[in-house]
């Protein structure tokens, strides 16, 4: 019987991200970058020494957008808020995750946008349509009595 010997898995320094798992964060989340959603990203640690990875949203909060974690080989994809959106194995896959992420967070706040607006406008033409149905009203009353007068 022959023993094939494979190469030892690669061991990963605790609390630090490799060149090209860095690269593959930024590169996915460019274009939030460029389009002044995200202010830029951090690099820190958890508790247990875990790598994190930080997208940071727009001045002057600097709130955190997304987190991605690597727990030993699965990597974690949070939100800003700290709710678990995806696990994988692969940081290609949680990259994409990621964007996808990201484009429904804007989806989101544009629906709000408009509800808001909706809400605005309907409360508004209600208060003017009832105050026009009361001048109205007061005008037929008072109308004649006016006429009276002259």
């Amino acid at each position: 019987m022959t023993v094939v010997p494979f190469p030892a898995k690669r061991q990963r320094e605790a609390g630090s991200w490799c060149t090209v798992e860095l690269n593959q964060l930024v590169a996915s989340l460019t274009p939030n970058l460029e389009c002044g959603e995200a202010s830029g990203w951090e690099v820190d640690v958890t508790e247990a020494g875990d790598p994190q990875f930080y997208l940071l949203g727009p001045a002057p909060d600097h709130d955190c957008i997304l987190c991605v974690s690597r727990l030993g080989s699965l990597y974690v994809l949070e939100d800003g808020g700290g709710q678990v959106m995806f696990e994988h194995d692969s940081l290609l896959v949680l990259a994409e995750a990621a964007k996808a992420a990201l484009r429904t967070r804007k989806m989101r706040f544009i629906a709000r946008v408009a509800l808001i607006w909706c809400g605005l406008r309907e409360a508004c033409h209600e208060k003017f349509e009832a105050m026009l149905g009361e001048s109205e009203e007061l005008l037929v009353h008072w109308a004649p009595q006016l006429a009276g007068l002259a």
